[in-house]
């Protein structure tokens, strides 16, 4: 699925949303219009849903999905995801920005875009010590 296969009646659904945010310090509700105008967002394949989030496609190779649960009745999803946008080479990485999107299916539509978009930091230490 791409965004520029969606019909109009789809991106005008897309648009019409609000998500919440806390980026950087950067707190509020940003419309997906601008997200749409912007950032020239793409679908993501995640474990086998498209998944619309607000960020730029040059990120997509930064992007390490961690874990995405699915919501019992399947129209919600949260997913866990690692940026290392910032710190390309994980050798040289102190941390990296942990992600969490929560994410809804628009009613009518097989896909999900997301509703809230939060940051925080963790560091490869971190990340070790949970698998152990």
């Amino acid at each position: 699925m791409t965004v520029s296969s969606l019909s109009d009646e789809s991106l005008n659904k897309i648009r019409a949303h609000q998500r919440d945010r806390i980026i950087e310090k950067h707190e509020g509700p940003e419309d997906w219009d601008f997200v749409m105008d912007h950032y020239d967002p793409e679908f993501l394949a995640i474990f086998g849903r498209s998944v619309l989030l607000p960020i730029k496609q040059n990120q997509y190779p930064n992007i390490t999905i961690l874990r995405s649960i699915v919501s019992e009745d399947g129209s919600s999803l949260t997913i866990f995801l690692k940026d290392t946008a910032y710190y390309p080479d994980a050798a040289d990485a102190l941390f990296w920005t942990s992600r969490l999107a929560v994410c809804d299916r628009i009613a009518g539509e097989d896909f999900f875009i997301a509703i809230l978009y939060h940051d925080g930091w963790s560091s490869p230490e971190a990340e070790a010590s949970r698998q152990d």
